[in-house]
C-alpha cells in the first residue's frame, strides 16, 4: 500500500494511504454483484412475472434495444450516480472502505466522475480489467487511466488516527453555534482547514491564518464576528462539527 502526499492549495501535504489494488478489486465485484442482482430482478419481472417478451419480438430491432437501454441504464450510470450521491463512494467502496479524493486535496466533482466513468470503457471493460490493475499496480499513487487524466486517486480510509488529524472538534451538550453558513462548507474543506490552521498556529505563521480566514468567508460568506482570527477558525470548526452531528 503506497503512501500518498496531497498537497493543497494552501500548501499544506496531507499524507494517505492509496487504496490498494485487492481492495478495489474488492469493491468492484461487491458493485458488480449488486448490479447483476439488479438485472437478474429486471429481466424476472419483465420477462417472466409480465411476459413483456412477446412485446419485445413484435417490435423492430431499434425499438428492442432503446427499451432494453432503458431498462438497464441504472446499471449504466450506477458508478457515477453513487460517486456523485455519496462524494466519490460507491456501495462497494464504502464496505471496503475507499474513497475517491482530487490530488489537489478538496472534493471531486461531478466532472471528474464523469471522466473516470468514461474511462471505465478502456480500463475495465477492455481485457478484462487488465489495464486498470496494471496502471494501479505501476502508478506511484496507485491510479488507473480514469484517475490520471481526472486528476483524482482512490484512498483507504482505514487508517488509525486520532481527533487531531480529523474534522472532529470535541463540542459540548451545551454549545450554542455562531456561523450557520459554515454548512456550505464539505468534510474535506474542514479537514483541510482544519491541517492549514494547526500546521500555521504551531509555526506562528499569522500571514497563512489570515489567508485561510479571506478565503472561508470568500467561499461562504462568512463574517468574522469574534475580531480574531485564531479564535474564528477554531469556532468555525465547532460550528461545523455541530450542525453536521445534529443534522
Amino acid at each position: 500500500m503506497s503512501e500518498l502526499s496531497i498537497n493543497t492549495t494552501q500548501n499544506v501535504k496531507i499524507n494517505f494511504k492509496a487504496a490498494s489494488a485487492g481492495e478495489r478489486i474488492g469493491s468492484h465485484f461487491i458493485d458488480f454483484g449488486i448490479k447483476i442482482a439488479y438485472v437478474i430482478v429486471i429481466w424476472s419481472i419483465v420477462f417472466y412475472w409480465l411476459q413483456l417478451d412477446r412485446l419485445l419480438d413484435s417490435l423492430d430491432s431499434w425499438s428492442r434495444m432503446t427499451i432494453l437501454l432503458l431498462l438497464y441504464f441504472p446499471v449504466i450510470i450506477y458508478s457515477i450516480t453513487l460517486e456523485s450521491i455519496f462524494e466519490g463512494q460507491t456501495i462497494g467502496k464504502k464496505i471496503v472502505k475507499i474513497k475517491v479524493v482530487k490530488i489537489d486535496g478538496y472534493q471531486a466533482g461531478f466532472g471528474d466522475y464523469l471522466m473516470r466513468w468514461f474511462f471505465r470503457l478502456i480500463d475495465l471493460s477492455l481485457f478484462f480489467g487488465i489495464i486498470a490493475l496494471v496502471t494501479v499496480i505501476i502508478s506511484k499513487k496507485g491510479q488507473r487511466l480514469g484517475d490520471m487524466v481526472a486528476g483524482t486517486a482512490v484512498i483507504t480510509l482505514k487508517n488509525k488516527i486520532n481527533i487531531s488529524h480529523t474534522i472532529l472538534e470535541e463540542i459540548g451538550e451545551a454549545y450554542v453555534p455562531t456561523y450557520p453558513l459554515v454548512i456550505k462548507l464539505t468534510d474535506n474543506d474542514m479537514r483541510i482547514i482544519k491541517e492549514t490552521f494547526l500546521k500555521a498556529d504551531l509555526k506562528d505563521d499569522y500571514e497563512t491564518i489570515v489567508k485561510l480566514v479571506s478565503k472561508i468567508e470568500s467561499v461562504t460568506g462568512i463574517k468574522n464576528q469574534s475580531g480574531n482570527s485564531k479564535d474564528f477558525l477554531r469556532t468555525i470548526l465547532k460550528d461545523y462539527n455541530f450542525y453536521t452531528q445534529n443534522m
